[in-house]
């Protein structure tokens, strides 16, 4: 789930799965977050801003 808007952010998370500094977008809300996560449990490190494409 995205940190920012609570909708789901395209990524599954396994209970063996263990991710750091991982860079999360999401595709509704446009923002970027940095996460942890180990077990399950996710952490939010910092919000980035999205860049935008041209």
């Amino acid at each position: 789930m995205c940190p920012v808007c609570g909708n789901k952010a395209r990524l599954q998370i396994w209970i063996d799965i263990e991710l750091k500094n991982f860079p999360l977008y999401c595709p509704k809300c446009r923002q970027e977050s940095l996460i942890d996560a180990k077990a399950v449990h996710v952490t939010v490190i910092k919000r980035l801003e999205a860049k935008m494409q041209s």
